[in-house]
């Protein structure tokens, strides 16, 4: 077994941990002998490491023992309520326990978001922040992070291929609540503007559109689940739903620009909103509150998810080690009923 590591790389924590099948944060405590870690443990641990050649990754150790006391923060863009409220959540935290805030916006590139974690490395923050950009398929620029022994939480948008701490709304049950709301005002032919399919983002809010249709055995029409998450994108692809032989009574949108977007397209065409069409998005921003009518909506509570992704990494900068089992942390939604759905 030893041999094969070697062959692969470095022996690792999550090595030892697997082969004992215990935790990864239970084997760095054996090694470092704390006293939670009973006397068993510690030394069938502290012999397999001896036995394997186990050693401590010492760029990692040499890195977390210099402090910049900088938190490094990337997001899709400033501009979204959503994203502007989490920044505030994150300040929050930060500020009270002595961190600084670098802000980047990825506006929605991966070559740009590439461009931002090597300004983050160069900077040697303590720690970042991330929801990644749409156009993000590979990993390897946040592994270099962890590899350099930056600690990263993922929040809204999270990476599913690396071990890292998350924190994300509770997209499906959102969506779910949005379309069942939909199913008991009375609609029958419910469409979804959905984000892309790589995004576990995209992938629940569809989930959960789909399971509130089963639930109540209503038809899931494929010609009425569409990839359409941008404002401009609605303009241009909502009318061809309604050219559909029978077309929607209802509209669940991915997000709140979206949403708004199908709502221009619906009027614009002479359908009225709720009472031809309802329309639903996600995100109470200042948008939902100013279209005409009001959108109802899914509140995600920004500022929450916020403070709990900056909690989560000041905890994991203070404990200096990489080597931790990682958690996800789960911020519910609220359906915000307005004007744009139709009265029960």
């Amino acid at each position: 077994m030893y041999e094969i590591f070697m062959r692969s790389g470095q022996v690792t924590i999550k090595d030892i941990a697997k082969e004992l099948g215990i935790s990864a944060s239970t084997v760095s405590r054996a090694l470092k002998d704390h006293p939670d870690i009973s006397s068993k443990t510690k030394e069938a641990v502290n012999k397999l490491a001896k036995e394997w050649h186990y050693k401590p990754n010492a760029v990692a150790l040499s890195l977390r023992h210099s402090k910049t006391n900088i938190i490094g923060v990337i997001i899709p863009e400033i501009v979204h309520h959503f994203f502007s409220s989490v920044i505030s959540g994150i300040e929050e935290i930060a500020n009270k326990a002595g961190y600084n805030v670098m802000m980047f916006q990825s506006n929605e590139s991966f070559e740009r978001e590439i461009a931002n974690v090597q300004a983050l490395l160069s900077s040697r923050v303590d720690g970042v922040l991330v929801s990644m950009s749409k156009e993000t398929k590979d990993f390897s620029h946040f592994k270099e992070l962890r590899d350099n022994g930056i600690p990263i939480v993922f929040f809204d948008r999270v990476c599913n291929e690396l071990s890292s701490d998350n924190v994300i709304v509770d997209d499906f049950a959102g969506a779910f609540a949005a379309v069942e709301h939909l199913i008991n005002i009375g609609c029958k032919r419910i469409a979804h503007l959905s984000a892309p399919q790589h995004m576990l983002l995209g992938q629940n809010r569809l989930k959960g559109y789909r399971q509130a249709l089963l639930k109540h055995k209503m038809p899931i029409d494929e010609n009425l689940i569409i990839k359409c998450d941008s404002y401009e994108e609605s303009i241009e692809l909502t009318p061809e739903l309604l050219k559909l032989s029978t077309p929607p009574d209802a509209i669940f949108a991915v997000n709140e620009l979206t949403a708004a977007g199908a709502l221009t397209a619906v009027k614009k065409v002479g359908f009225r909103v709720p009472e031809d069409i309802s329309i639903v998005g996600f995100t109470d921003g200042l948008v939902s509150r100013t279209t005409d009518p009001n959108l109802t909506t899914l509140e995600q509570h920004g500022y929450e998810v916020g403070l709990r992704a900056s909690e989560l990494l000041v905890g994991r900068i203070k404990e200096g080690d990489m080597d931790y089992e990682p958690v996800t942390k789960v911020v519910k939604t609220n359906l915000i009923v307005r004007g744009s759905t139709k009265k029960l």
